[in-house]
C-alpha cells in the first residue's frame, strides 16, 4: 500500500471540502471514497489477465429540518472534478426535501480527539502488491500441469482511502486495504473440482504452497464418489461455512427489530435475548476495528440501511456480541440507544469467533480424524431466510462434501441444499477448533475480515439432494 503522489488535479479531500461547503442546509456529511485496485486472473493453469483500476466517488448527505421534523437525502456519484459537486449536492438536498421524515434523527457528531492524518495523500495499490504471490503462482501451475490438474480462479488487491467530513467541523479518514484469493482446481477432465479461499492485507501472508496441497487432497479424497440421502449427519464445518452462517446471523443482530418483535433475537414481553445463553460451550464472537491482521474502519460509516446516516464518525470500539456462549450485545444506532434508554452499540466490519479454548484447540485434521462417522463440508453459497423469526436459512453445499469414516476421508459426496438456523445451531455444536482467518465465499464482496474455528455439529440438517456441482 502506497500513496498518491499526483498534484495535477484536486485531492480527494479537496473535493469532499468544497461539496460540503455548497451545502444549503441544516446538516451535512460528506464522504469521500478513492479505491484503487489491482487483479490477476487465471485458467486452465495459465494467467489469461490482470490489471489496475482507480475511481473516486463522493456521498453527498443533505439533512433539512421542516415542519414535521428532519429528513435526509443521501446521493453518491462519481466524481472527478470539482465542477461536478455542485449538481451532486442539489441533488441531495432535492432528495431529502421529497423525503419523509426520518425516524433515526440524532443531532451530528460533533468533533472529538483522533490521531487521522486527514492531509495525507490517499493510499493506492498497484500491480506490485503481487511481487511475491505472482512467482508463487506460477510454480503452482507448473506442479498442477505435472499432476494433471487445473486451476482457475483470482487474486484481487483494494485499496479504499475514506474521508469523512461534517457540518459540524469532524474530519476523520481510514484506509483500507482488502485482499482475497479464490483458486479451483479441477481434474483434466473437469469432473471433480475442490474450492479455496484466502483474505489478506498485503498477499505477504498467503501460502500458495499449502493452499494448493489442501486442494490436490481434495481432489484426490474426490476419485471415489459416494451418494448418500438427505437427512441429519455428524457434519465438519470449516472455518468459511462457519463464516456464512455466523455473517447472516451478525447482520440480524440489530436491537430495533429485536424489541419490536420482529427478529430471533425477540423475547417476552418487548424484551431481547440479552443475558441469554445461546451455547453450551464458552464461545465468544466479537468484533474489534483494531484487531491484527484485520483491522477495519475505526469510525462509523454508512449510507443507510440497518445503521443511521446520522451515526456518520461516531468512534467505534471493541465489542463482544457473545460472550461465553451468552447473547451480549446487539447493534444499536444513537437514536434507538436514546429511546430505549440503553448504549449506543455500533456495526463492526470484521467479526471473530473463538472457542473455550482455542489456543490449544484441533486443527480441522485433527477434528477428522476424531470423527467416527459424518460429513465435511467444504463450503456454504446462495444462503437465503427462510423465516425470520427464527432466523431460519436455506442454501446449497459446493465444491466438495466429503464422507469420514473412521478418521478418515473415504470420497466425495452429492451436494445438498441446508436448513438450518444458525442461532439454533449454536446451541447444538459439540466441538470448537481452532479459530483462522478465512474468506467467506459468498459473501466474500461485502465482508471479508473474518475469523472462525471449524465445529462439529451431530446433527446438521440436510433437507435435499442438489444437482448442484
Amino acid at each position: 500500500m502506497t500513496t498518491s503522489t499526483d498534484s495535477g488535479a484536486s485531492t480527494i479531500q479537496q473535493l469532499v471540502e468544497q461539496a460540503l461547503a455548497l451545502s444549503t442546509v441544516a446538516g451535512c456529511v460528506v464522504i469521500g471514497e478513492e479505491l484503487t485496485g489491482a487483479n490477476l486472473r487465471w485458467a486452465g493453469n495459465s494467467l489469461t489477465t490482470n490489471g489496475q483500476m482507480h475511481s473516486r466517488r463522493i456521498t453527498v448527505i443533505s439533512m433539512v429540518d421542516g415542519e414535521q421534523g428532519t429528513s435526509s437525502g443521501v446521493v453518491a456519484r462519481a466524481v472527478a472534478e470539482a465542477d461536478e459537486l455542485a449538481a451532486l449536492v442539489t441533488a441531495s438536498e432535492d432528495a431529502a426535501r421529497a423525503a419523509s421524515p426520518a425516524d433515526d434523527v440524532a443531532p451530528l457528531i460533533e468533533p472529538y480527539p483522533h490521531s487521522d492524518d486527514w492531509d495525507a495523500p490517499a493510499a493506492v495499490t498497484g500491480i506490485e502488491v503481487f511481487s511475491d504471490f505472482a512467482p508463487a503462482l506460477g510454480r503452482a501451475f507448473q506442479a498442477a500441469e505435472q499432476a494433471d490438474r487445473l486451476l482457475y480462479g483470482f487474486a484481487e488487491h483494494l485499496v479504499s482511502s475514506t474521508f469523512l467530513a461534517s457540518s459540524t467541523g469532524l474530519r476523520r479518514r481510514h484506509d483500507q486495504p482488502t485482499g482475497r484469493l479464490e483458486l479451483n482446481a479441477k481434474s483434466r477432465d473437469l469432473t471433480r473440482t475442490a474450492w479455496a479461499g484466502a483474505q489478506t492485507r498485503d498477499w505477504t501472508d498467503v501460502d500458495v504452497d499449502a493452499i494448493t496441497a489442501d486442494l490436490a487432497t481434495r481432489l484426490d479424497w474426490s476419485a471415489t464418489r459416494i451418494d448418500l440421502p438427505a437427512g441429519r449427519y455428524e457434519t465438519l464445518l470449516p472455518p468459511t461455512a462457519m463464516a456464512e452462517l455466523m455473517i447472516y446471523m451478525y447482520w440480524s443482530l440489530t436491537a430495533r427489530d429485536a424489541e419490536e418483535g420482529r427478529s430471533v433475537f425477540t423475547a417476552r414481553d418487548g424484551r431481547t435475548r440479552i443475558g441469554e445463553s445461546l451455547s453450551r460451550l464458552h464461545l465468544t464472537l466479537r468484533s474489534d476495528p483494531a484487531e491484527p491482521g484485520m483491522q477495519a474502519v475505526p469510525f462509523q460509516l454508512t449510507t443507510g440501511g440497518e445503521e443511521s446516516v446520522f451515526d456518520n464518525g461516531a468512534p467505534v470500539a471493541a465489542t463482544r456480541w457473545i460472550d461465553g456462549g451468552v447473547l451480549a450485545n446487539l447493534q444499536r444506532t444513537r437514536n434507538w440507544a436514546e429511546r430505549t434508554g440503553e448504549p449506543f452499540v455500533p456495526f463492526v466490519d470484521n467479526l471473530i469467533m473463538t472457542g473455550p479454548e482455542d489456543a490449544g484447540a484441533k486443527s480441522l485434521a485433527e477434528l477428522i480424524a476424531a470423527t467416527k462417522r459424518g460429513l465435511l463440508l467444504t463450503c456454504l453459497y446462495y444462503t437465503r431466510t427462510v423465516d425470520p423469526q427464527t432466523l431460519l436459512v436455506t442454501g446449497l453445499t459446493r465444491d466438495g462434501v466429503y464422507l469420514i469414516e473412521d478418521g478418515a476421508v473415504r470420497g466425495v459426496v452429492n451436494n445438498f441444499r441446508f436448513n438450518e438456523s444458525p442461532v439454533d445451531l449454536l446451541g447444538r455444536i459439540t466441538e470448537v477448533g481452532r479459530t483462522e482467518k478465512t474468506l467467506p465465499r459468498e459473501w466474500s464482496d461485502f465482508f471479508t475480515r473474518v475469523a472462525m474455528p471449524a465445529v462439529r455439529v451431530p446433527d446438521f440438517n440436510f433437507s435435499t439432494v442438489s444437482q448442484a456441482s
